[in-house]
C-alpha cells in the first residue's frame, strides 16, 4: 500500500501487487476479456493479439538478440552479427522475446505507464521461452533500475514486476536492489545512439553493502525494451566492476537494425 500526496491533499492508492489481488479476485467472479475485446487465452491477450506480436526465434545474434538470416555451421558454436564482432559489448550474451513494433509497444506501455502490472507475469513467461538457456547457466536476476524519484511517480518498476516472477521461475536468485541509477536521467527516446550512451554514462551502481550478492555471479539482467543497448551496457559494466562473474540480458522485445524510433 501507498499514499500518494497532490495538490488537492492525500489520496491513498494501493500499491502494484495489492491491485494485482483484487484483480485476481475480480476474475474469479468475471473472467477478463482480452485487451482488444475478444476472448482472452492468457496474460490479457487473445489468439489475434498472440498472432500480431512478432516472436523471435533461432537463428538469433549470441551477443544482441538480434534475428540472424541463417543459422551458423555445425562447426560454429555461437553466432554473432557483424555489429557485435566488431564491438562486442559488456553483456556477453543477450536475448529478446519479440521484435519491438507498434503492436508489442502497446503492451510494453500497458505496463510501464499504465498500471497494468498483471502483463508481468505474461512477458516473465515470454522470457522464460526466449532466455531459457541464458537462465540456465544464470546464479542471480538483476532488474534495470529505476531512479527513486521516478519511483515516487510511477510508483514500481516495470523491470523488477517482470523479474520477480522470472527468477521465481527458474528457483534463481532475485537481487532487486543490487543494482541503482544513480541520476535521474533523462528520457532515452529521440536520442542518437551516441547521445543515449552519453545519458546513462556512469548512471548505475553496485552499493558497496550489496558488493557481496554480486561478486562471482553469473547475472542475467531484465529489462522491457532493447534499442541501442547503452542502457544495458552501463548496467553490466556497473555489475561486473562490482565482481559479477558475467552478465547476460533478457529483454521482452528487441528494435530491429532498420527501426529508428525508439519508445
Amino acid at each position: 500500500m501507498r499514499a500518494e500526496h497532490g495538490d488537492s491533499g492525500s489520496e491513498w492508492k494501493a500499491g502494484p501487487h495489492l491491485r494485482g489481488l483484487g484483480r485476481s479476485l475480480l476474475d474469479l467472479l468475471l473472467p477478463p476479456s482480452s485487451l482488444d475485446g475478444e476472448a482472452a487465452l492468457s496474460g490479457g491477450l487473445s489468439a489475434a493479439a498472440f498472432a500480431r506480436v512478432t516472436f523471435l526465434d533461432d537463428p538469433v545474434c549470441d551477443g544482441c538478440g538480434l534475428a540472424m538470416a541463417y543459422a551458423p555451421p555445425s562447426n560454429v558454436l555461437a553466432e554473432r552479427c557483424l555489429s557485435c564482432l566488431a564491438k562486442p559489448r559488456a553483456f556477453g550474451r543477450a536475448r529478446a522475446a519479440c521484435v519491438y513494433d507498434e503492436h508489442s509497444r502497446a503492451l510494453i506501455l500497458k505496463l510501464k505507464h499504465a498500471d497494468r502490472t498483471d502483463l508481468a507475469g505474461l512477458f516473465a513467461r515470454w522470457l522464460s521461452r526466449s532466455g531459457a538457456e541464458l537462465l540456465a547457466q544464470a546464479d542471480a536476476i538483476v532488474p534495470v533500475p529505476v531512479h527513486r524519484t521516478r519511483m515516487l511517480t510511477r510508483r514500481y518498476n516495470q523491470a523488477a514486476e517482470i523479474a520477480r516472477p522470472l527468477a521465481r521461475m527458474h528457483g534463481l536468485t532475485y537481487l532487486p536492489d543490487a543494482l541503482v541509477r544513480k541520476r535521474d536521467t533523462a528520457s532515452q527516446g529521440g536520442k542518437s545512439a551516441v547521445g543515449r550512451k552519453r545519458n546513462v554514462a556512469a548512471a548505475f551502481a553496485v552499493p558497496p553493502g550489496k558488493r557481496k550478492q554480486v561478486e562471482g555471479r553469473r547475472i542475467v539482467l531484465v529489462d522491457d525494451v532493447l534499442t541501442t543497448g547503452a542502457t544495458a551496457e552501463g548496467c553490466a559494466r556497473a555489475l561486473l566492476a562490482a565482481g559479477a562473474a558475467s552478465v547476460s540480458l533478457s529483454v521482452v522485445a528487441r528494435v530491429t537494425e532498420r527501426q529508428a524510433r525508439p519508445i
